[in-house]
């Protein structure tokens, strides 16, 4: 995941300054809490949060699809 550095923000900071992070939300999609100067949280707009959460079906379908095809030997020495 790309972190933007715009949108960084300490754990102090956003207790101190919650409305700050709110902005940085609605003006740039996300905004990253540090704890200990290490990401720790991702606030997004609530709207957002099915999106990032569930994996569209055609992925799904392509990993599962990818995954056979790496181990076919071992599922065909299942099969057995």
């Amino acid at each position: 995941m790309m972190i933007n550095t715009n949108t960084l923000v300490s754990i102090t900071e956003a207790n101190q300054n919650f409305s700050k992070v709110a902005r940085l939300v609605d003006e740039r999609g996300s905004a990253v809490i540090l704890k200990n100067n290490v990401p720790r949280y991702l606030i997004v707009e609530f709207s957002q949060a099915e999106q990032l959460q569930a994996a569209p079906d055609e992925d799904v379908m392509e990993i599962s699809a990818k995954l056979i095809r790496q181990n076919q030997e071992a599922y065909e020495e299942l099969a057995k």
